[in-house]
């Protein structure tokens, strides 16, 4: 199996690289775009609580990490993402990412807690925005001023959103939309 790598940006942990399975679906979030993301949520991810809905490679738990976030739940259904997640977990030596195996939208239907900051970036296959982004609302995963960051390939629009959130940034490259959203109410 291929092992493919990207590097962490910022932070402690800044130019380490982790690795990912070789899954034609995967596709780590870009280097600059991870850039403006991190940019626009510097205020916010000290101490956050971070939630990777379909972390993948795990690079936005692992960078919010850090720089300095207190705990990221990555959640992965895909068993050798799991693997690798694991090992970079154990190579960069935190306890802080807690991994979870299971399917994404089951698992939102089960014992909440409260994030202060969600990242979703499901395969775009899915077309599933809608449905985390109902789930996220209607189960109790976000407090007020809750951030949410999601990517898409198509554009969203701000009826697409549950109506007690907001769209703060957006931003688009030739293949891929992004967002960064507040919970207002």
């Amino acid at each position: 199996m291929k092992r493919n790598r990207v590097r962490i940006i910022g932070g402690k942990w800044r130019s380490r690289q982790i690795s990912f399975s070789d899954r034609a679906e995967l596709r780590p979030t870009p280097d600059r775009i991870r850039e403006t993301l991190f940019n626009w949520l510097s205020p916010s991810v000290e101490n956050a609580h971070c939630l990777d809905l379909f972390a993948g490679s795990g690079v936005l738990g692992f960078e919010a990490l850090s720089r300095g976030a207190a705990l990221s739940v990555s959640l992965e259904k895909d068993p050798s993402s799991i693997q690798h997640l694991v090992e970079n977990a154990a190579t960069l030596k935190t306890d802080q990412m807690e991994i979870i195996q299971a399917d994404a939208f089951a698992w939102l239907k089960t014992n909440p807690r409260p994030f202060n900051l969600v990242f979703v970036d499901p395969p775009y296959r899915l077309k599933s925005l809608a449905l985390c982004f109902s789930l996220l609302e209607a189960y109790g995963w976000l407090d007020i001023e809750s951030l949410i960051y999601f990517e898409s390939d198509a554009e969203i629009q701000a009826i697409d959103l549950p109506a007690s959130w907001i769209v703060l940034k957006a931003k688009k490259t030739s293949r891929l939309y992004y967002y960064l959203a507040q919970k207002i109410r």
